[in-house]
């Protein structure tokens, strides 16, 4: 064998539980903050530039002169990726290490970044983000990795939660400075924001790196085939479900072909990897009850968040809320997004990690039901309370959830590579799926309520005739014309009816939201109280078990 593949002799603190992790030896405090620091801006990288590009999607596409669909191939791009390099990371990093992989791609990423800048163009800023999923999937776990090296043994699940949590914060943050960089550069400071974060964070892992750890050899050949396979898979089904509430589900062929596609292809990657002596999946693994059960709670959970994207943003923004006028309530949702992952990082209990998931589909719960009594004339401020909510509890619940997974992965590492697949898949797949539940059916109620309010609205009714008068009356000062003055009042009426479908549209999702959150958390208690009845253990999983290698970067996507 290799002497580059001969594992090291570590001490017994030192050992990586699950193969290719770093080690962990023993640091000084001042080395320990050091590597806070660095956990904190990579994971931060990793999050920051897709959260960008998504929180000012409206003002990219006037600036790039694109159409509303084609906007939304940028984060699409991103997700399309990220989600399909997880399945060669892990093997990629026991091989040739983490960090090899990891400053390689910063470097790539760097230079795509750079030299869009002086491009003008759709198709440079789709490659860029597609570059970014890549390297966003490396980025996060590395950062977990930087995190856990600055905790010593007995607080490693603390350390999980941070890490992990960390990127989280990402949108919040970005919805709050994306202004300030747009009247830097206009479009570019975006960019020349995700270049310096880039660079940063280069800069960091080469003057700061993580403690080697084994390596060894770890592709077959057959594992690239499997990747061509499934990467292609749900790259389509990623482009289907971003675009498909945009250009509408039955109105374009190429939605249906790519799902079919999708279907096709990731069965026929399942296939082969059931069948090898040597799997890239364990797919007897992730087909048994609990992995199926943990990973549905994900999804649901990940749909739920869509709520403060897809649900309250929207609502505000179609009230022509603009994103000056949003800042205390993007402010609001980074407060909650920072007390959840405290919370959590200091509560977090190996033996009882259904409560913290209760909990925080309780309180996202009682927040998208606040928000389901909005009305027209509803504005942040009846909204900071249950924004704060549902923040709290999207970072509240990861820390408990990662831990509560990884259980199969520490009992038997052959498990990794199909654990962060299949974490990445619910991460950044539910929230697309939570995406276009929604937003499909806001489209849908909202036609709904727009037809029941104009066929009430006559001009027999008295509330109407007065309403129209009152509306013409406001223009006898603009418009001598009396014709015109009505036709103009009766396109006011048509105006407030929309508005009006809407606000009620928006109401019928915040309320399936909160459905959706208290079923699945009856669905999560029940499951807790058969395991504790039946004396089954919750999670064997020890404080001093590393971070599984490669977790993506969820919830950097919304839309």
């Amino acid at each position: 064998m290799n002497d580059k593949y001969t594992p090291h002799n570590w001490a017994p603190h030192e050992r990586p539980t699950i193969p290719g992790s770093p080690s962990t030896p023993l640091h000084s405090t001042p080395k320990r903050l050091a590597f806070a620091i660095v956990g904190v801006i990579v994971a931060l990288t990793g999050g920051l530039g897709n959260a960008l590009v998504v929180a000012n999607l409206q003002y990219l596409q006037g600036a790039l002169g694109a159409t509303q669909a084609e906007i939304a191939w940028l984060p699409a791009a991103y997700v399309m990726t990220n989600v399909s390099i997880n399945l060669l990371l892990v093997k990629f990093r026991q091989q040739y290490g983490l960090r090899a992989f990891t400053e390689g791609f910063l470097v790539l990423y760097a230079l795509v970044t750079f030299a869009h800048l002086f491009v003008n163009d759709i198709n440079s800023a789709i490659a860029v983000r597609a570059a970014h999923g890549m390297v966003g999937a490396a980025l996060s776990s590395l950062g977990l990795y930087y995190m856990i090296q600055a905790f010593p043994q007995k607080w490693r699940m603390k350390a999980l939660v941070l890490g992990l949590g960390t990127a989280q914060l990402a949108t919040p943050l970005a919805r709050l400075v994306s202004e300030d960089l747009l009247q830097i550069a206009e479009w570019r400071g975006l960019y020349l924001f995700e270049l310096g974060m880039c660079l940063l964070s280069l800069g960091c892992v080469l003057v700061l790196k993580l403690p080697p750890g084994d390596r060894f050899k770890a592709f077959e050949k057959l594992d690239f085939l499997t990747f061509a396979l499934l990467s292609s898979g749900f790259a389509a089904l990623c482009a289907a479900l971003s675009l498909g509430r945009i250009e509408w589900w039955l109105e374009e062929p190429w939605i249906g072909m790519a799902l079919a596609f999708s279907i096709a292809t990731i069965c026929a990657g399942l296939a082969i990897e059931h069948n090898r002596t040597r799997p890239l999946l364990i797919t007897r693994w992730l087909g048994s009850g609990r992995m199926l059960r943990f990973a549905l709670s994900v999804l649901l959970t990940r749909i739920v968040l869509s709520e403060q994207a897809t649900g309250a943003v929207g609502f505000l923004q179609g009230l022509n809320q603009g994103t000056e006028q949003l800042h205390t309530l993007y402010l609001f949702m980074l407060l909650g997004s920072v007390a959840g992952l405290l919370v959590s990082a200091m509560t977090i209990d190996p033996q009882h990690l259904f409560k913290p998931l209760i909990i925080s589909l309780a309180l996202m719960a009682i927040g998208s039901g606040m928000d389901s009594f909005s009305t027209s004339l509803t504005r942040q401020p009846q909204m900071y309370f249950s924004q704060f909510l549902l923040a709290f509890g999207g970072t509240f619940f990861l820390g408990p959830t990662l831990v509560l997974g990884i259980s199969g992965v520490i009992s038997n590492p052959r498990n990794m590579v199909s654990f962060s697949v299949m974490f990445g898949i619910t991460q950044n797949v539910g929230s697309l799926i939570g995406s276009a539940l929604l937003g499909t059916f806001q489209v849908w109620r909202e036609k709904f309520h727009s037809s029941y309010l104009v066929e009430n609205v006559t001009l027999l009714n008295p509330q109407v005739q007065s309403r129209l008068q009152s509306s013409s009356g406001s223009l006898l000062s603009a418009i001598a014309d009396p014709t015109s003055r009505t036709s103009q009042g009766i396109r006011t009426l048509a105006t407030a009816a929309t508005r009006e479908a809407n606000t009620l549209a928006y109401n019928d999702v915040f309320m399936l939201i909160a459905l959706i959150a208290v079923l699945t958390m009856i669905w999560i208690t029940s499951r807790a109280t058969w395991l504790w009845i039946t004396t089954e253990p919750v999670a064997p999983f020890t404080p001093s078990a590393p971070a599984p290698s490669s977790v993506p970067s969820s919830g950097a996507h919304s839309s």
